[in-house]
């Protein structure tokens, strides 16, 4: 075992679910708030799970995951406006159910859930099929056109994932504000598509000719 990496992993682990917990439970101003505890247990189990399971199996890819540090200057704003969006829906989902806020019905935050377990098992497919899937974009030593499976469908199957895996997110938390801010994603996911695809044609080999095999980026039919 790489005990730098397994440290590293332990640690950005414990400090994701501190911050988790910092931004819904401070604004809620109360420990009992379910809708974030079934999030938080529907988030970081799994996660938990996934990353022993890489640790095991493929630590090249754990290590990339990790590393989220952007080479391209570009994805800055990118990376700005998700934490921005994630900041600011956390807080005020917790706000909301302080102050009762636009609060939604129990049972959206079960279908919330339902909705985010089964895009965490299509992620775990993607990072299946993709061993070159990275944090950061870049063009790893050796990477090659994935084309099959869910590659196959879509050019970017992980990012269409998290749209759903996110935007079921302030579903599980019960907050129609927090859905609001939420709903800035694919917007912001498309920005980074069109700096990936010109980086990926420039540099990766065969992925212009994938870009004509798969016309659809995130949406089969739409865009």
């Amino acid at each position: 075992m790489n005990t730098k990496l397994f440290l590293s992993a332990i640690a950005k682990f414990a400090l994701g679910v501190v911050l988790i917990g910092a931004l819904l439970f401070l604004p809620a101003w109360t420990l009992h708030y379910p809708q974030a505890w079934l999030l938080m247990g529907i988030l970081f189990i799994p996660m938990f799970l996934a990353g022993l399971v890489m640790m095991a199996k493929n630590p090249s890819l754990l290590r990339s995951r990790l590393n989220a540090k952007e080479k391209e200057r570009e994805q800055s704003l990118v990376v700005k406006l998700s934490g921005l969006m994630f900041l600011v829906g956390f807080v005020l989902a917790g706000l909301s159910y302080r102050f009762g806020w636009l609060m939604l019905p129990r049972w959206v935050s079960i279908v919330g859930a339902v909705l985010f377990l089964m895009s965490y098992a299509l992620y775990a497919e993607v990072l299946r099929e993709n061993t070159w899937l990275s944090r950061t974009i870049e063009v790893q030593e050796g990477q090659q056109v994935v084309s099959d499976g869910l590659y196959g469908i879509v050019r970017h199957p992980m990012y269409a994932v998290t749209v759903t895996l996110f935007l079921s997110m302030p579903l599980v938390l019960g907050s129609a504000l927090a859905f609001a801010v939420f709903l800035a994603y694919p917007f912001i996911i498309a920005k980074r598509i069109r700096n990936e695809e010109e980086v990926l044609s420039r540099e990766l080999k065969g992925y212009a000719e994938y870009k004509q095999q798969v016309k659809w980026r995130l949406i089969p039919f739409i865009w």
